[in-house]
């Protein structure tokens, strides 16, 4: 995942650089400027924005429109991208189908276990579709379980990883990944196949025989015989962005070329991330949007960009909360847990998170005063200063009464 969770023997570094009484007589921009003054942070390499949410001032302004490597801070433009399109009240399906006839307890042909993308589908949503096709009195089935994974293509990775970012930082992409694609002590490269396999166990467990699985598309005009949901997608985006989950991110962005675009893919959802941000009015001038993650070392977005997003969902009655409510906070939970856990930025900082080699981020709340965007970029990246920098440039921020 793109994300450092430690780095708290940095924080010392800060009390060293300006006395705390001197630095509360400081004008707000020279704090905020002061604040990003660390050892190993590079003015040329970095952007940093603040905005006052009740004016719309900017408060502080370097580098907004230098074009930066976003690492997960991608993830914003994608989780606004959801809220919109999909709506915090939408959920995830996976379905059941089946070709042939039910003649006593045995169903005579095929079953079909499709996905629609669903990252957080586990074993035991699947023991509930096992179940389902038990109490409708079926024991035996006498075809084939396939594993359906025709709602998105299928590319296992986005455009713009590293060899090793797959398996690693993010399992193969599939519109149907049971538990991940974790199948037998392993990470199934043909997720679809494994969730077949995952499915004809349950059904065994549940009384139902079956015949050998496999792969494939179900027919058109199949039979429905079972489906489960997922949580709403206002709790799967609070994981996707506090624990800055990578599967979730990029099955998202499919969800959305499979929902609203032209079909579930990558490039698909990618467009309508941008349509949509072009729409709220976010300056899209250097930003390249390339995967869901931030994984892709095509990404990039600028610090003007990340605040007049942030700015968007903050005034948006529709997206405010559940964009709110999805970032992680300072010194509470997800990637910021254990990170500014001291007063005033405890608690008070709402942020997304973004750590790869090459880039470090961090955009979201101060409060309910300030929205503001940190990006660093370093070949490789300085990230123990990034993170004092920007933890430092957030509790200024939330120290403003």
């Amino acid at each position: 995942m793109t994300r450092v969770r430690k780095g708290l023997a940095a924080v010392a570094l800060a009390l060293v650089l300006v006395p705390a009484g001197h630095a509360a007589t400081l004008p707000l921009p020279a704090r905020l400027a002061q604040a990003l003054a660390v050892p190993g942070y590079s003015k040329s390499a970095s952007a940093a924005v603040a905005v006052d949410l009740g004016t719309g001032k900017v408060v502080f302004s370097r580098n907004p429109d230098l074009p930066l490597a976003p690492a997960s801070n991608e993830k914003l433009a994608v989780t606004f991208a959801a809220l919109h399109e999909l709506g915090v009240t939408y959920r995830f399906r996976t379905e059941v189908f089946a070709r042939g006839h039910q003649d006593g307890t045995t169903w005579h042909g095929d079953l079909f276990l499709k996905g629609f993308g669903d990252p957080t589908l586990t074993s035991v949503q699947v023991g509930r579709l096992a179940a389902q096709i038990a109490d409708s009195g079926i024991t035996r089935i006498a075809g084939r379980v396939f594993g359906d994974e025709s709602w998105f293509d299928a590319r296992r990775t986005a455009p713009g990883w590293k060899s090793g970012f797959f398996i690693n930082e993010c399992p193969p992409l599939s519109a149907l990944a049971v538990d991940r694609a974790f199948y037998d002590h392993h990470v199934a490269l043909q997720p679809a196949l494994a969730a077949a396999g995952a499915f004809r166990r349950l059904l065994r467990a549940h009384g139902v025989s079956s015949g050998a699985v496999g792969s494939g598309r179900a027919p058109d005009g199949a039979l429905a015989l079972a489906q489960v949901e997922s949580e709403p997608l206002a709790v799967i985006l609070q994981e996707m962005d506090r624990e800055s989950d990578n599967f979730t991110a990029e099955l998202m962005v499919k969800e959305l070329g499979a929902e609203s675009g032209t079909g579930g893919t990558t490039a698909a959802g990618v467009a309508i991330v941008r349509r949509d941000l072009a729409a709220a009015g976010v300056p899209l001038a250097g930003v390249r949007i390339v995967d869901g993650s931030g994984l892709s070392l095509e990404d990039r977005v600028t610090a003007r960009a990340l605040s007049t997003l942030l700015m968007t969902s903050w005034s948006d009655p529709d997206l405010h909360q559940p964009f709110w409510a999805a970032l992680a906070v300072a010194g509470v939970n997800g990637t910021l847990e254990h990170r500014m856990q001291l007063k005033p930025a405890r608690g008070a900082v709402h942020a997304k998170t973004g750590t790869t080699d090459e880039a470090s981020a961090l955009s979201g709340y101060a409060g309910d005063r300030f929205a503001f965007a940190v990006l660093q970029n370093g070949r490789p990246v300085a990230a123990h200063s990034a993170q004092l920098a920007q933890d430092r440039f957030a509790s200024a921020l939330a120290s403003v009464g």
